[in-house]
């Protein structure tokens, strides 16, 4: 079925899109508690879920993404909602094509579509087709409320990105898809940037973007999109990285980009090819009109260098990890050696 592409019209008009920024972040600050599952609150505080999108509008984003992350069955299910999944994705659909649709411009609502905390065969007991099936009644839930893109996020395994990504070709809506590159510059099960681009080959409809989305840090974040778009130059290339690096402050997690760290994140993305830009964990109303500003006054620049971010950004957290580890273990053989 070919379906419509509302993200290459939008592109055409403005050339880089912003994308909203974190869901799950602001949603606790606006009263969601640890444990509950933000999916109800598209039926048990509407007005909440319609004031997280309304000020991601105000802030200038572009982009919208429906409050629906853990929308599967699987996800659902950890909260006694398995038999709800159509009528809780189709509401979070609404609620944002509502705000979308009076905010004076065009503004595209995509249908958050996150992994299913299921492992597939052979690591684990979920089959490719009940994946397929899983994210098929997610998506025409979405699809039915208005949703114009199935934004499938947060990804490590590539069989679930194909997955959703037939999902969405079922159900007849276009589709877009991010990995999380948070395992030492790859997914958790070992996909590399520069091969998130042929994750969905031979399928039957292509996607309108590929990227990157949460992993550990902005600097990270953007290494990654080096390589992804050296990879494939013309792609329609998606970063939306969390708000500097996470930390913990007693139990809470804080993160430690302030609005001027995300306005040059968004002025180095742009530099190095992204098309679609926003922000993850930690992004909040405040740091995405930073973002918003820094993108209306940017011409772009030369692409930057890892060193150039990591000057500007700060340190990766992957490579620092890689050195300590790397350190780490010349230290045993040194250890091993003195006691030969």
């Amino acid at each position: 079925m070919t379906t419509t592409n509302p993200i290459d019209a939008l592109l055409a008009e403005k050339g880089v899109l912003l994308a909203d920024g974190a869901t799950g972040t602001n949603l606790f600050a606006m009263g969601l508690e640890a444990g509950e599952a933000p999916e109800l609150l598209n039926e048990t505080a509407p007005d909440t879920i319609s004031s997280l999108h309304q000020n991601f509008v105000d802030a200038g984003a572009d982009i919208i993404l429906t409050n629906s992350f853990g929308g599967t069955r699987h996800r659902l299910k950890l909260h006694h909602a398995q038999d709800r999944v159509h009528a809780l994705n189709k509401r979070a659909a609404e609620i944002a094509r509502a705000v979308a649709d009076k905010a004076g411009r065009k503004v595209i609502v995509a249908g958050s579509v996150g992994p299913t905390g299921e492992l597939l065969v052979p690591l684990g007991a979920m089959t490719y087709d009940e994946a397929v099936d899983a994210f098929a009644e997610q998506i025409e839930g979405l699809k039915e409320g208005g949703a114009e893109v199935a934004w499938i996020e947060t990804m490590s395994a590539p069989d679930e990105i194909r997955a959703a990504a037939e999902a969405a070709i079922r159900v007849g809506l276009p589709y877009t898809y991010t990995g999380s590159f948070d395992t030492a510059g790859r997914t958790m099960m070992g996909l590399l940037p520069k091969d998130i681009h042929g994750v969905v080959d031979g399928l039957s409809e292509a996607p309108l973007g590929v990227g990157a989305n949460c992993g550990v840090g902005a600097s990270d974040i953007l290494a990654s999109l080096l390589d992804m778009t050296e990879a494939k130059p013309q792609a329609t290339v998606i970063v939306k990285g969390n708000c500097g690096i996470p930390e913990f402050r007693g139990t809470e997690i804080h993160y430690s980009g302030t609005p001027e760290l995300m306005a040059d994140y968004v002025r180095l993305a742009v530099d190095a090819g992204a098309k679609i830009v926003g922000g993850c964990c930690g992004t909040s109303f405040q740091h995405l009109a930073a973002m918003r500003k820094a993108l209306d006054a940017h011409k772009k620049s030369q692409r930057p260098t890892v060193a150039a971010i990591v000057e500007r950004i700060g340190p990766m957290r992957n490579k620092v990890a890689t050195e300590n580890t790397a350190e780490t273990s010349e230290a045993r053989r040194e250890r091993r050696r003195s006691r030969a």
